[in-house]
């Protein structure tokens, strides 16, 4: 891992919140093969969109999978993924129904003038300079039944750690390396 966070750091933190699940938000734009591979690994995972995809949207979509230490799958999304913006986690005690029907809603935002726009919360350049301009409902919305998200800063050895008490942000930055 060149100019990589070290895999074991991330596990580290990734993986300290006890009775917990981790999720991975994933986006198919940035992950190569993002569909294929989470078919390939057998992992429990889903689109966050809805119905029947065109193939190339479907090859472009989000991603909802479970993750879990030490397999194939943590090590391609950790290995390959941190520090190239593949997607965020999400750390929660909500079973994988609930969590795709929470992120399901806030797939869709609308512009002043009510036009549909996706909001691409699953990338963490994105999730990173949004959550801090959340006010407190916004901070409910987003963060539902999540304890955590985890996403990686503009510098891949920093972890960005954000949490909420239902009023306020906090967030921690975690050097890796």
């Amino acid at each position: 891992m060149t100019n990589k966070a070290p895999l074991e750091a991330l596990y580290e933190r990734l993986f300290e919140v006890p009775d917990a699940t981790v999720y991975a938000i994933l986006d198919g734009a940035s992950a190569p093969n993002l569909p294929q591979t989470l078919a390939r690994l057998g992992v429990e995972s889903v689109c966050l969109f809805r119905g029947e995809l065109q193939p190339d949207v479907a090859q472009m979509a989000p991603y909802l999978a479970v993750m879990q230490p030490e397999t194939p799958f943590a090590e391609w999304v950790l290995g390959e993924g941190w520090g190239r913006h593949w997607g965020i986690f999400a750390i929660s005690s909500a079973d994988f129904r609930s969590m795709r029907k929470h992120l399901r809603t806030f797939l869709m935002v609308y512009d002043p003038s009510l036009k549909p726009l996706y909001f691409r919360y699953y990338d963490p350049r994105v999730l990173r300079v949004y959550l801090p301009t959340c006010n407190a409902e916004e901070l409910r919305t987003v963060f539902g039944p999540i304890r955590r998200y985890i996403v990686e800063d503009e510098d891949p050895q920093v972890l960005l750690k954000f949490q909420t008490d239902g009023e306020n942000l906090g967030r921690e930055s975690v050097m890796l390396g």
